[in-house]
């Protein structure tokens, strides 16, 4: 049987993409270094799309030496049959530096008190990220899964918020499919 594709994973609903993080399949960290990844929000109401967004980028870069740690950039909304666009700083399309946002620090799943029975994949924990003092994505948590087995070109993950005392689950999953190489380090 064919594995899954980012058109099955926009398609289903927020039970199967539940399962889907259930079923999921470990992600060797090797497999994400200097690498961007297309991402696509999945589940969420009408309302907050609207407001947000439906195409994102998340990069994956590791320090010399260092945690592998990552990044968000605003993407151009068109829609999903075309290319991602990184939207840039300034007026000249492709002179100006990535607009980014939402740094994180990837880390095993181990010692995590994460809300749903998603253990098999790595965790994307804002709360070690660059600026996370000042960064209102601090208290987000995402483990993400790889949707078929033994292979890194397509990701799922789902939000939490970790507040400390509880962990509170959002109705946001997204899709993350292998796009370029590194094109930018923040």
């Amino acid at each position: 049987m064919a594995g899954l594709t980012l058109r099955d994973l926009v398609t289903m609903s927020a039970a199967e993409l539940d399962r889907v993080m259930q079923e999921g399949h470990p992600i060797d960290e090797a497999a994400l270094e200097e690498r961007e990844y297309d991402g696509v929000s999945l589940n969420l109401p009408s309302v907050v799309e609207r407001l947000t967004w439906t195409k994102f980028c998340k990069v994956f870069h590791r320090d010399p030496g260092g945690a592998l740690r990552g990044w968000n950039c605003r993407v151009v909304q068109t829609p999903l049959d075309e290319p991602w666009e990184l939207e840039r700083r300034d007026l000249e399309p492709q002179g100006g530096a990535p607009k980014t946002y939402g740094h994180y620090v990837v880390r095993p799943t181990v010692g995590y008190r994460i809300p749903r029975p998603y253990g098999a994949g790595l965790l994307l924990d804002y709360g070690l990220g660059k600026h996370a003092a000042l960064d209102p994505t601090a208290r987000v948590r995402d483990p993400i899964v790889a949707v078929n087995a033994g292979s890194a070109e397509l990701l799922l993950g789902w939000s939490y918020l970790d507040l400390g005392v509880a962990r509170v689950g959002t109705p946001s999953y997204f899709a993350l499919r292998r796009g370029a190489p590194l094109s930018h380090v923040a």
